[in-house]
């Protein structure tokens, strides 16, 4: 049934084994996510509790700072030993991260209980980072891990069902894992749950690499050395900063970065909108948690929806370019939606659906643009990419948040307007150079592949 289904959304697989494959595949990305967006709600409301949501754009940063070791320690990870016991290491250092923070926030006077906001309490930033820090690291790795053994037609059929099962993931996962749907009083609790799900992380891995044959773990690069065709790079043992260097030197790598930097630097101005404005409407930590776990949900509703509907196949019909301007076009739109009505209900509809096609249209397209890639790439410069882009580009965005502050301060309720006008003309900036990457990058990619070469 699997399989049928399968065929009739993305194409006909080659055999029993890639429907398994991508099948695991899926359902462990569906728990990652799954988790994850059970996460992303309480980070803002266990934060605002403790600490104040004012300090959101200083948490960005300090987890910006945080991110640098975190990149070096997972690439001496991933040099010293394989990939899939990375993330063996890695689940497990999360899972009893996650139970002590559960410990903590039940805490009477470190924990939740106590309702005095106060940025010297260490816990939150230390809480927000984490969170952070592993929405980057374990998706990165994950995708790092899939890429490898994937090749460019195989994961036309194959990426689209673990984007569908993600979406899956974030639409149970924060609908579940919200302490008012549990009967909590405060989210401690549904911290604890999600351990417990990392740990469920390294379980299913462990138990693809076991019945998942080698034929089927094969990647593009690999696949060319089979057809005897020559190598394009020197295989060296790689030091810590090897990813970067790749990504400074490689255009079309720092194509890939500024297409995901410039989206988060949006994305960062108006998701700040819509969490100030849900605290002041929800100030409790659990209704402001329930609140935003609906957003949470309504994003894996839309973005499923969207792959049901055929988004992913922009790329298989239309090709990598397409899939790559059509989200600015979109986020352009909501900037203007947001600058004509900054409401709750606006900011909320149109994070909504901002999300939800990153999530099933780009974040895919985007990580296909790996697989023409070396192995240092896919585990090195993703990483910088992906964790320090991410982090740095939302940090960007926060510097620009940090205004609203001083806007506010000056002028009062008009300055906040006079925010919206300014950050607004920014966005389109970034917007029209977005554009002008999207159309390089894409047209690296499309030659790579007609010529079945690696690229960097």
């Amino acid at each position: 049934m699997l399989g049928r289904i399968a065929t009739m959304l993305w194409g006909k697989f080659e055999s029993k084994d890639e429907i398994n494959k991508f099948g695991l595949l899926a359902l462990l990305f569906a728990l990652i996510i799954g988790t994850y967006w059970g996460f992303r709600p309480i980070k803002d409301s266990i934060f605002g509790a403790i600490v104040g949501i004012d300090y959101q754009p200083w948490a960005k940063w300090f987890s910006l700072v945080v991110i640098i070791p975190l990149v070096l320690f997972y690439s001496k990870l991933v040099d010293m030993f394989p990939r899939h016991k990375v993330f063996y290491a890695l689940t497990i250092l999360y899972g009893c991260a996650a139970l002590a923070f559960a410990y903590f926030f039940s805490h009477p006077v470190y924990g939740l209980t106590n309702t005095v906001e106060d940025p010297t309490r260490v816990i939150g930033w230390l809480w927000y980072v984490y969170v952070e820090s592993f929405g980057s690291l374990i998706v990165a790795l994950f995708w790092a891990f899939t890429t490898d053994i994937t090749k460019p037609e195989s994961a036309k059929r194959g990426f689209p069902m673990i984007a569908l099962f993600g979406q899956m993931g974030n639409i149970v996962g924060p609908y579940i894992l919200t302490a008012r749907n549990l009967g909590f009083s405060t989210s401690a609790p549904i911290v604890a749950i999600c351990g417990v799900l990392i740990f469920c992380m390294a379980i299913i891995l462990w138990f693809f690499m076991k019945i998942i044959p080698a034929r089927e773990l094969v990647g593009y690069e690999m696949g060319a050395e089979q057809q005897g065709q020559q190598k394009t790079h020197k295989e060296e043992e790689p030091g810590f900063f090897e990813g970067l260097k790749l990504l400074l030197t490689q255009g079309y790598l720092m194509g890939i970065f500024l297409i995901i930097t410039i989206y988060e630097v949006i994305v960062t101005i108006l998701d700040f909108h819509l969490k100030t404005s849900a605290k002041a409407a929800y100030p409790i930590e659990a209704d402001n948690a329930a609140y935003l776990s609906s957003y949470a949900v309504w994003t894996g509703i839309v973005a499923t929806l969207c792959v049901l509907l055929g988004i992913n196949n922009i790329q298989r019909h239309l090709g990598m370019t397409w899939s790559l301007v059509l989200l600015p076009i979109l986020v352009s739109l909501a900037v203007c939606m947001l600058w004509i009505n900054p409401s709750l209900g606006v900011a909320f509809w149109i994070m909504v659906l901002s999300k939800a096609v990153n999530y099933a249209l780009n974040q895919p397209t985007l990580k296909q643009l790996y697989i023409p890639t070396t192995k240092d790439v896919k585990y090195k410069s993703q990483a910088w990419i992906e964790m320090f882009g991410s982090r740095g580009s939302k940090a960007a965005g926060s510097g620009v948040n940090m205004l609203r502050g001083i806007f506010k301060s000056k002028y009062g309720v008009a300055g906040i307007s006079m925010f919206l006008s300014m950050s607004s003309m920014i966005s389109f900036g970034f917007i029209i150079g977005w554009l002008f990457v999207a159309l390089f990058v894409a047209k690296k990619y499309n030659h790579a592949i007609e010529q079945n070469k690696v690229i960097c």
